[in-house]
């Protein structure tokens, strides 16, 4: 999944990676079906474009990993691959979610950044439950 929003604490005594993703994207159903994600992070030399590419388009609508030529690395403890070209890999299990309330947003906010279209965001608090560097 390609996502702008995220972030890294401690919930619970466990390590947690928070995705914030719009309820109408192809991400937010196959988090809902499947409920577990990978973090790749770029590190040193990396495809750039493939960043783009992948923030782009729907996986919906084709193979964005084939497309973008990235290549798919069996994961450690989910179900879901990384991506070797993004080594720095985090296996991630949801624990919770969490609808956004676009009542309790600022008025600036909500004129700013959401419309019928862009719909709000589900955040899914996810357990880190493996993390490493993909290597050759």
């Amino acid at each position: 999944m390609a996502i702008g929003w995220g972030t890294i604490g401690i919930e619970w005594e466990k390590p947690i990676f928070i995705a914030f993703v719009r309820t109408c994207r192809f991400t937010h159903e196959m988090l809902q079906s499947n409920g577990e994600f990978t973090i790749n992070v770029p590190v040193g030399n990396f495809p750039r474009k493939a960043i783009g590419f992948l923030g782009s388009k729907s996986g919906r609508d084709m193979d964005k990993i084939a497309e973008a030529g990235l290549t798919l690395v069996e994961p450690n403890i989910i179900s879901v691959p990384g991506l070797k070209e993004f080594p720095l890999t985090l296996e991630c299990r949801v624990l919770y979610q969490q609808q956004q309330n676009d009542h309790e947003l600022n008025e600036d906010i909500k004129r700013r950044f959401y419309t019928m279209e862009t719909a709000d965001h589900t955040a899914f608090y996810a357990e880190i439950v493996a993390a490493y560097v993909i290597e050759d």
